[in-house]
């Protein structure tokens, strides 16, 4: 049996800069980001982790986001 090879993809998922601005934080909407995973898993593509962190947006604002690594079979 042949060793299984991999490719991996580091994506950084956010909501866009203008809510930042009105809101002042902006979140990560669940059901977007679920999207988000739905359309990658339908190419193949494995969540192998997650994490979530503040971006800095400009100078007063910042917004969630998720740093997620994913892989899947060449």
């Amino acid at each position: 049996m042949g060793k299984q090879k991999y490719e991996y993809k580091v994506a950084i998922y956010q909501e866009p800069l203008l809510g930042s601005i009105f809101l002042g934080d902006s979140k990560v909407d669940p059901v977007r980001y679920s999207n988000f995973l739905n359309s990658n898993a339908e190419d193949g593509w494995e969540v192998v982790t997650m994490e979530r962190e503040r971006r800095r947006a400009l100078i007063f604002f910042s917004r969630e986001a998720f740093l997620t690594v994913m892989k899947r079979e060449t």
